[in-house]
């Protein structure tokens, strides 16, 4: 008997899209190559795919809280789309070097490497971490993970879906 469902944790910038440079406009989404396969594939091994990403383009003034929502949301309908469901998406606009004080924290919980986001996500969707992993290209993916409990795979580019097949094994 298990205590929730499994989870895919996935990064956005670098993993589900290219990283452009803080990207936040319809024309800034690139989806990786793979991607919405990857997270087919995924729902249909019965993964809840979850998105946590850092976004310090709105601490930093880049763009708005408002612009970030929507280009999170408009990538959970290019995804929807190709048949691939995320069906989360926790973003942490925190940083440090806020321009905007309601946004300057010196180590916001959320902010990855801390794992904030996935624990949130973890509580909110009765995830069972046992059952659960996370995919970042970063370090602090793949620590934010550890000091929630689950394990991180690196991914470094190429076709997503060809490395969570090999992830997998199927």
């Amino acid at each position: 008997m298990t205590n929730g469902v499994p989870a895919v944790f996935l990064d956005r910038d670098g993993v589900l899209i290219e990283d452009t440079g803080y990207p936040h406009l319809e024309e800034h989404l690139r989806i990786t190559s793979g991607a919405i396969a990857a997270v087919g594939r995924l729902n249909r091994l019965g993964y809840l795919c979850v998105v946590v990403t850092n976004q310090s383009g709105v601490a930093r003034g880049l763009f708005t809280e408002q612009q970030m929502k929507a280009f999170n949301a408009l990538l959970v309908r290019r995804f929807a789309a190709g048949g691939a469901r995320l069906g989360a998406v926790y973003a942490c606009p925190y940083h440090a070097e806020a321009r905007e004080e309601r946004w300057r924290h010196p180590d916001h919980p959320d902010r990855k490497p801390n794992p904030g986001m996935i624990l949130r996500a973890i509580a909110d969707h009765h995830i069972d971490p046992a059952r659960s992993f996370l995919i970042g290209d970063q370090e602090s993916d793949l620590e934010a993970a550890r000091r929630a409990g689950v394990p991180g795979f690196r991914f470094e580019g190429g076709d997503l879906d060809v490395f969570v097949r090999e992830l997998l094994g199927h």
